[in-house]
């Protein structure tokens, strides 16, 4: 068991770095998506249409790539397809117009739909010894190292008075190092479901718990604002400069990974009573990233990428453990499929209302994060109520 407990740590640290040059490809362009469309002459509402159908595109493909995961067994397959359209981040060094280089995002979002659910599954396994909270957030941590280095890779670009093409550019060694780490993973667990295998039953349909998570994931995450529109906002307020826009970002992604794995533990204390951070704290986004202050909006950057580590650690955690071995790759698939219908009808929605006013876009944010509060307490019911139905004494 010692040695198996050692195995997972190994292969979730490995999975890790594949993700933290991942991050530096693709979270380094997200960054700057938003202020880089706006030099092409894109509005308001096409960045938060792009943000919205990019997430949508990124999320909603899920379902049929988790399914198909689970139907062909080819976990691996689909991981290191997906990874391999993260290439197109680079290419938008030679965009031309902001149609096109919408074009580019929404392709690495597509790779980023084909690999996630069957990345996860295989990531669940490992986790099933080491902790949920805790392995998802080992990976989480290292995820956001590259998310930090990312943006700063621009903003070095920028004080050294190169362009964003410049930029994209570098991507390219990342990008490579990405699939060929990726290639390692592979070889040296071609089978991860023998992590969880020993011991377990799994049901053969998701429970009625699974589904009720998730509307409370619909509402919490049509609730939360994209990074795209708030950089368009510090961008057409002249809030934060060029040059401090990625630094904000790689703040907030530096948030995120020191929040990871103090949330994931917390998970594998308390179960999914720890999400209720997820509301309380994005409500209060909306009143400092979108006002007129400095210091507000670096305290809402630093907010936004709490709420970021978050959704990626143990919201991932959860569908591990609402769901059976068979049905893992559909269940996230599913979870964001889910996740990706609430970017596409919030982002949009937020972009409009904040051309009309910001008041607005605090209003939606506020209503819609309230509403899932009594959704997330009623899914801690029915995971106590199955407990004790099963026999189980765990405490969630």
């Amino acid at each position: 068991m010692i040695n198996q407990k050692k195995q997972a740590f190994q292969f979730i640290i490995l999975l890790g770095v594949v993700s933290l040059f991942g991050d530096i490809t693709y979270e380094g362009a997200r960054g700057v998506t938003g202020p880089y469309l706006r030099l092409f002459g894109a509005s308001a509402v096409a960045i938060g249409l792009v943000a919205g159908l990019s997430e949508f595109v990124g999320y909603a493909l899920r379902l049929v790539s988790g399914y198909v995961a689970d139907k062909s067994e080819g976990y691996w397959a689909l991981t290191i397809l997906g990874y391999g359209l993260i290439l197109s981040i680079p290419v938008l060094g030679f965009a031309g117009s902001w149609q096109l280089a919408a074009t580019l995002i929404i392709l690495e979002r597509m790779g980023k739909a084909i690999r996630s659910p069957a990345r996860d599954t295989i990531l669940s396994h490992a986790t099933n010894v080491v902790g949920r909270g805790l392995g998802f957030g080992i990976h989480e941590a290292l995820d956001q190292v590259g998310a930090i280095i990312g943006p700063l890779v621009f903003s070095a670009v920028f004080l050294l008075e190169g362009s964003y093409r410049d930029g994209f550019r570098i991507l390219w060694l990342p990008a490579f190092l990405t699939l060929g780490i990726l290639l390692i993973a592979k070889r040296k667990a071609p089978v991860p479901v023998g992590f969880e295998t020993q011991g377990k039953t799994p049901e053969k349909r998701l429970s009625k718990t699974f589904w009720l998570y998730s509307l409370f994931i619909f509402l919490s995450v049509a609730g939360f604002p994209s990074f795209l529109l708030i950089s368009y906002h510090f961008k057409a307020q002249a809030i934060v400069s060029d040059v401090h826009i990625p630094i904000f970002y790689a703040i907030a992604m530096g948030v995120d990974a020191l929040s990871a794995v103090v949330v994931g533990k917390v998970y594998d204390k308390v179960g999914l009573k720890s999400l209720i951070t997820i509301p309380l704290l994005t409500i209060f986004i909306p009143f400092l990233c979108f006002s007129q202050i400095y210091a507000y909006v670096l305290v809402g950057t630093v907010l936004w990428g709490a709420v970021v580590g978050t959704h990626e650690t143990i919201m991932r955690a959860a569908i591990a453990d609402l769901t059976p071995i068979t049905k893992r790759g559909t269940g996230y698939g599913i979870f964001n499929s889910t996740y990706g219908v609430a970017w596409f009808l919030g982002a949009p929605i937020m972009g409009l209302l904040y051309d009309l006013s910001i008041s607005h876009v605090v209003g939606f944010v506020a209503l819609l994060e309230l509403i899932s509060i009594p959704v997330l307490f009623s899914v801690n019911r029915s995971v106590a109520l199955r407990g004790r139905q099963r026999g189980k004494a765990r405490e969630w």
